[in-house]
């Protein structure tokens, strides 16, 4: 019997020896410490790095040139070591509630912060997140509040010609309710994918808390895949694991516009659904944006509430689809219908700011009613995030 004992007592050290063999990085350092004051110490153990830094979205931005004009970009800054190889950085200032993103460069090697577990991808970059609540912040937040349901949901684009991958968010008690509900289809940028809205964009929280406010109707948040040549995410697809990357065939050349109304068809055959043009929105960013509004204009009867954020407008001047040809005159038929509500907002130092300026002189000399909402910044989640939170609650009044 003792040997029974001592045998089993040696399996068990061995299963959790192989149950934890993950737990490696898990250590007493703290990174980021958040005070209460808002004040916040991020801290690395790298003893025999020469130069340390960390680059985030609070830090001071650097402007980039681009072929449209300058791109902002997070900052860069030294940190510095201190007891035992510990390399540390503290914000001069509180942060503003919001939810940020950071990694370190050690010895010119960019990396992610071992005690930190929270990360999110945008195209093919890992960052390191954390969240100031306060204030809007708190929409970006998990709180206590009845929540939606998240389901990753495959459709057939007869269209495309492939199975694809959509995410859909249905709000608190759908699945027992038996109601009907409007439709909110949010579309990403160029290199995102339908995990962008959701993982960058905190959409489920956004809508948990603000429809539990009362701020927002019960809706049925669509977020698909614009990239017409994708089944799904990197990784998510019969491709495997394939290295994301924004340079895609069939990007912003008609495909996916043409497409869309699979998308429709899908979720009105599957979901109950609002079957009406009252009781569907569309809006996005940037690519999502030009997606928004050549999807409204080429089917002006599908969609009441239209949203475009810092989006881009024009197609390329090699680019030739039937979706892009008379823009004006399907604009003209789109306004005659008298759409709900035409949203566009972008960020004051956005490189598209220009392209959106003129679009807004177009509609305005042609008498086509629009709402305008400005923010500071320029082409970033900050400023979608606040768009989806400020455009949500407008939404099937």
């Amino acid at each position: 019997m003792k040997r029974l004992t001592i045998l089993a007592a040696v399996l068990l050290m061995c299963v959790a020896t192989f149950a934890q063999e993950a737990l490696w990085g898990i250590g007493p350092l703290v990174s980021p410490e958040i005070y209460d004051n808002n004040i916040v110490l991020f801290r690395l153990k790298a003893p025999k790095a020469v130069k340390v830094q960390i680059t985030g979205d609070f830090l001071p931005k650097q402007k980039v040139k681009i072929p449209n004009g300058e791109y902002e970009i997070p900052g860069v800054v030294d940190m510095t070591e201190g007891k035992d190889g510990v390399w540390e950085y503290t914000t001069p200032e509180p942060l503003q509630p919001e939810l940020y993103s950071y990694s370190f460069i050690v010895d010119g090697l960019r990396m992610n912060d071992p005690a930190n577990v929270y990360l999110i991808r945008d195209v093919a970059t890992l960052t390191n997140v954390f969240i100031i609540g306060g204030e809007r912040a708190d929409l970006y937040k998990v709180n206590q509040v009845p929540h939606g349901t998240v389901s990753r949901i495959w459709y057939n684009s007869p269209a495309l010609g492939m199975e694809r991958r959509m995410t859909v968010y249905t709000p608190a008690g759908y699945e027992t309710s038996g109601k009907r509900y409007p439709v909110f289809y949010l579309l990403h940028g160029m290199g995102g994918d339908e995990e962008a809205w959701i993982s960058l964009g905190r959409t489920s929280q956004i809508l948990d808390n603000l429809i539990a406010q009362g701020k927002a109707k019960p809706m049925i948040v669509v977020m698909t895949n614009g990239n017409a040549s994708q089944e799904a995410a990197p990784g998510e697809s019969s491709l495997g694991m394939k290295p994301p990357t924004m340079q895609l065939p069939k990007t912003m050349d008609g495909s996916f516009e043409q497409a869309f109304p699979d998308v429709v068809k899908f979720v009105d055959k599957n979901y109950r659904t609002l079957k009406s043009k009252s009781g569907r929105a569309i809006a996005g960013l940037s690519m999502g944006g030009f997606h928004s509004l050549h999807i409204s204009k080429q089917y002006p009867d599908m969609f009441d509430y239209v949203g475009l954020f810092s989006a881009a407008i024009l197609p390329n001047k090699d680019v030739s689809s039937p979706v892009y040809e008379d823009m004006e005159g399907k604009l003209k038929i789109q306004f005659a219908k008298k759409p709900s509500l035409y949203w566009i907002a972008i960020g004051k130092t956005d490189f598209l700011y220009k392209a959106n300026e003129d679009y807004r002189k177009l509609l305005d000399e042609n008498g086509y009613k629009y709402t305008y909402y400005e923010t500071g910044e320029g082409h970033i989640w900050k400023n979608w995030r606040i768009y989806l939170s400020e455009f949500a609650p407008l939404l099937f009044k």
